[in-house]
């Protein structure tokens, strides 16, 4: 499955990413702003991600900037079931970060869960990183009154929600602001 958008081009890992991926997110300062679960560190580890068989209805995408020299990457983004809720995660690389293209791809991937079947999504903002609140709200995800820890760091994240059958996002009827 892969997703177009204006600027952005959402696809499937391959083997061959590897290498891209880890040069991104080897420095610290790539943590996901909402996360579903740690990113893989190590080759090994990217790897076994890469290659987990996947629910059709839980797509993960690499997302890459559509550039005139050549794709470049920005960042990934995906879903996972999470006691039984659709979780979404994403990660933006900082020099990608305050350009709208957390905003686009979220908004790409809402419709799509939509079109799978998906009536809600819930996403975990890590409370250190305030433009991922951004992203959310802008896009029409409510604060609930949940908190959680962050699996690897121990960190406190705020629970989002979008109810996908009324957010004109998801349904493609308005463009929500870009953060």
């Amino acid at each position: 499955m892969f997703v177009r958008t204006e600027r952005l081009f959402l696809r499937p890992a391959w083997p061959e990413d590897v290498d891209d991926v880890l040069g991104a997110i080897e420095d610290y300062d790539v943590q996901p702003g909402v996360g579903v679960e740690p990113l893989p560190r190590t080759a090994r580890e990217l790897q076994r991600f890469i290659e987990q068989p996947r629910d059709p209805r839980l797509p993960h995408f690499f997302i890459y900037l559509r550039a005139a020299d050549g794709p470049e990457l920005v960042g990934g983004i995906g879903f996972a079931r999470t006691a039984g809720d659709v979780e979404m995660g994403y990660w933006v690389h900082p020099r990608y970060r305050g350009r709208g293209y957390a905003t686009e791809a979220v908004r790409a991937v809402l419709k799509q869960a939509r079109s799978l079947g998906h009536r809600q999504v819930y996403a975990k903002q890590f409370v250190d990183c305030a433009a991922s609140a951004r992203v959310l709200e802008g896009l029409g995800f409510t604060l609930t009154e949940e908190a959680r820890e962050r699996h690897a760091i121990g960190e406190s994240a705020c629970i989002y929600v979008i109810d996908l059958e009324r957010s004109a996002c998801a349904q493609g009827q308005a463009e929500p602001m870009a953060a």
